[in-house]
Parts: structure tokens; C-alpha cells; sequence
């Protein structure tokens, strides 16, 4: 009987070999071709305005902004009314897109060498990338998931996680106001121009 097992798991064992590298590939082509459009929209802007009103729906369509807001709410978006998430989502997205699109200096081009990808759990791949941009060299982790159509659901530079950032910052505030203090908070941040 143990032989039996054995046997056909040493036989399916090319099979989950192939789905995890064919998860790794369409990962890794799916953030090769949302860097490639942003990069050629990006290229074309004549102005920040015109940038971020031709990113936002690129970086909608890659990014997953639900799961980023959820995450970076925590466990207090369990309290959110539906209402309520779906504002949090507006204005996470908002902020994530002009904080994105403010990263980039019109006419200058980051330089971008993918490195390998990771399968740190079933349905979620790690693409680790190098940008140099204005002379500067960075290290970027895109974590992506499956059961978003691999789309982005977090970004990881320097060691540090977008999402986790925002979730200490938006911890305490949770805490001492609840789902309308977040939403508060949130539409501040997305009033301030920085």
C-alpha cells in the first residue's frame, strides 16, 4: 500500500512540478506586462495630470486594490459596513495611484532586471525585481496571488511592505475611531497634495 502511494506520487510529481512553474510564468508575464505599460504610458506623459489620469486605470486593472485596502485596514475591515469598505477602496486606490504616479519624473526611465520568482504558498508568487532609477538602485518584491487573476496585491521595496506600512499607520487609528476615523484619515491623505 505504501508502495502504491509512493508510486503515484513520485508519478503526479512532474504535474505539480509543471503547475508551479507555469504559475511562476504567468506571474512573471503578467507584471512584465503591466511594468511595460505603465513604462510606455509613462514615457508619453506630457504632464503629472495627464500621467496619473492615463495610470489609474492600468494600475486598477494589475493592482488589487481590495485586497491592499483590506489588508492594510486589518482586522477592523471585518467591522466596515459594505458602504464603508467600498469608500475605503475608492480612497486607498487614489492614494496608491497619485503616490505611484508621483514616483515618476516626466522623460526619465527606470531601468528594470527581473530576477527569479517564488512560490512562497499555493496561488501566490513573489517576483523580485532591481529598478535603477535616477541613478539610484532599489530592490522590489511584487507579491502576487492567483485568485486575483495575479494581480498585484502588495509591494515590497527595500524590505519594506507597502501594505504593512499602511496598516500601521492606519492601526491605531482604527482603534481609536472605528471605520469612519480610517475613512476620515484615508480622504485627508487624499486631499493633501504632498
Amino acid at each position: 500500500m505504501n508502495r502504491r502511494l509512493t508510486l503515484a506520487l513520485l508519478a503526479l510529481s512532474p504535474v505539480f512540478s509543471l503547475t508551479a512553474a507555469t504559475s511562476l510564468d504567468q506571474a512573471q508575464a503578467r507584471l512584465h506586462s503591466a511594468i511595460d505599460e505603465v513604462l510606455a504610458l509613462a514615457d508619453k506623459a506630457k504632464d503629472r495630470p495627464t500621467l496619473v489620469a492615463r495610470i489609474g486605470p492600468v494600475l486598477e486593472k494589475h493592482i488589487s486594490f481590495v485586497a491592499m485596502t483590506r489588508r492594510a485596514v486589518g482586522p477592523g475591515w471585518r467591522t466596515f459596513s459594505a458602504d464603508q469598505q467600498k469608500k475605503a477602496i475608492d480612497l486607498f486606490s487614489q492614494l496608491i495611484i497619485r503616490s505611484y504616479s508621483n514616483k515618476f519624473t516626466i522623460g526619465e526611465h527606470p531601468v528594470i532586471k527581473y530576477h527569479s520568482a517564488a512560490q512562497p504558498a499555493s496561488g501566490r508568487v513573489d517576483v523580485t525585481t532591481t529598478t535603477v532609477y535616477q541613478g539610484n538602485k532599489y530592490s522590489v518584491i511584487y507579491r502576487m496571488e492567483e485568485a486575483e487573476s495575479w494581480r498585484t496585491t502588495d509591494v515590497v521595496i527595500e524590505g519594506v511592505s507597502m501594505v504593512a506600512n499602511y496598516r500601521s499607520q492606519l492601526d491605531p487609528v482604527f482603534k481609536s475611531g472605528g471605520a469612519d476615523a480610517v475613512l476620515k484619515s484615508l480622504a485627508k491623505s487624499v486631499a493633501n497634495p504632498q
